[in-house]
């Protein structure tokens, strides 16, 4: 996709593409039919801003501001997949007050359409071409029977961009999500002077309205009373086992239960194995519950940030440094943790169980990230992660997280069990 700054442009050809073999019965549809029948989302990213999507009919155009634009749809007369080959992209800007001819964009939305271009290829079709600058009027085919848009022969200036009338006219017809498929897009800008840049992520935040606020206090409020009422009949059984037991151990026993001496039952049978060391290895029951600490302690932490409005969406992959320091910084709460337990366990090995603790979990998860960067890697994947900031995490791990262990263990083990 091509696009510049405050230009707009009308039915840009973007490729031609095989989609594979059409629908029929017996036959195994092609893997773009499967993904339309699993309501697949494409989700577009412009200047750091999410795509929201527009839907029109004949009466009504709704706007959605989350989960993307669907790739494609289920005809409810044919039960056909569709494919959405046409995408008018509408950004809205405004000038920075500040500087002269510099702009921010605002607000980015996405209308997909289904339009069925007959076409021949063109014979200078260069789909290879990288100097997008110098590449004007892009086209990969010539379009037999073009909307208003498409037809070459209407001057720019007196063109109107893709809507529903010219899509859904008479004569026209979708595009089935087979065979080969002409990609095409529009692009139309327009001034927002009234939505300032620091509000821009306001809509997407509120979904617009979507849920009422009411609906999403109701839903809190029925979790609470579920949590409230199964506690209090959990607290009540209690209460009333342990009262039946006090009231047991405290009445005179008679001759036959002293001759019978009186088993223990009730809580007496648990009150003295609450913390008695595990028969397979306490020091495996300590690393584990360190480690739980430190992971509840980053959630929390997490939460808490973001509900004070420190992690903004805006700022793609804050919340995913935060949780990756967080971890690190709450290395002292897993080692105390780990040596406090086990302390309680009447452990020894106190450097063996402090030295799991900063590499147990830890490594774990570092070798499986490993290894799904170097499939990443085999595969040319854009995911992969480069080598400079697995050297950064490699510090953060043994530089900042694993003295931040012994730290914390050194206190644990300092105080009485």
């Amino acid at each position: 996709y091509r696009l510049r700054m405050k230009e707009d442009m009308y039915c840009e050809q973007l490729c031609i593409t095989n989609l594979g073999r059409g629908e029929a019965k017996g036959v195994s549809p092609n893997k773009m039919v499967r993904a339309i029948r699993k309501n697949y989302h494409n989700n577009w990213i412009v200047d750091n801003l999410s795509s929201a999507t527009k839907v029109e009919d004949e009466t009504t155009v709704t706007t959605r501001y989350w989960q993307g634009f669907p790739i494609g749809f289920i005809a409810t007369d044919t039960m056909k997949a569709y494919v959405h080959n046409h995408v008018n992209i509408e950004i809205q800007y405004h000038a920075v007050e500040t500087e002269t001819d510099k702009f921010r964009i605002v607000r980015f939305v996405v209308e997909p359409f289904s339009i069925k271009h007959d076409f021949a290829p063109a014979e200078d079709d260069d789909d290879d071409a990288t100097d997008t600058d110098s590449v004007t009027n892009f086209k990969v085919a010539e379009i037999e029977n073009p909307i208003a848009s498409c037809n070459p022969l209407i001057k720019d200036d007196r063109k109107e961009h893709t809507n529903y009338d010219m899509v859904y006219g008479r004569g026209r017809d979708p595009q089935l999500a087979s065979g080969k498929v002409l990609f095409t897009y529009d692009v139309k800008w327009t001034e927002n002077k009234e939505l300032h840049w620091a509000s821009r992520w306001d809509v997407y935040l509120s979904m617009d309205n979507a849920i009422p606020d009411k609906v999403h206090w109701l839903s809190i409020a029925n979790s609470l009373v579920i949590v409230f009422v199964l506690t209090a009949m959990i607290a009540a059984i209690l209460v009333r086992n342990l009262r039946r037991d006090f009231h047991r151990y405290n009445r005179l026993a008679t001759d036959e239960e002293k001759a019978e001496d009186l088993e223990e039952f009730g809580w007496k049978l648990v009150h003295a194995d609450v913390f008695r060391p595990p028969s397979f290895s306490p020091l495996l029951l300590s690393v584990a519950c360190g480690s739980g600490a430190q992971i509840l302690c980053m959630a929390i932490a997490t939460l808490l940030f973001s509900a004070m409005g420190f992690l903004s969406p805006a700022n793609r992959g804050a919340l995913l440094m935060a949780q990756l320091l967080l971890y690190v910084m709450m290395g002292c709460v897993s080692g105390y943790i780990s040596a406090r337990l086990y302390k309680t366990f009447k452990g020894k090995s106190w450097q063996k169980a402090t030295v799991f603790t900063a590499l147990g979990f830890p490594g774990i998860c570092f070798t499986l990230f490993c290894l799904m960067n170097v499939m990443a890697l085999t595969q040319q994947s854009s995911d992969a992660v480069p080598f400079t900031t697995m050297v950064i995490l490699i510090l953060l791990w043994f530089g900042i997280s694993t003295p931040l262990v012994f730290f914390g263990a050194y206190f644990g083990f300092k105080q009485e069990a």
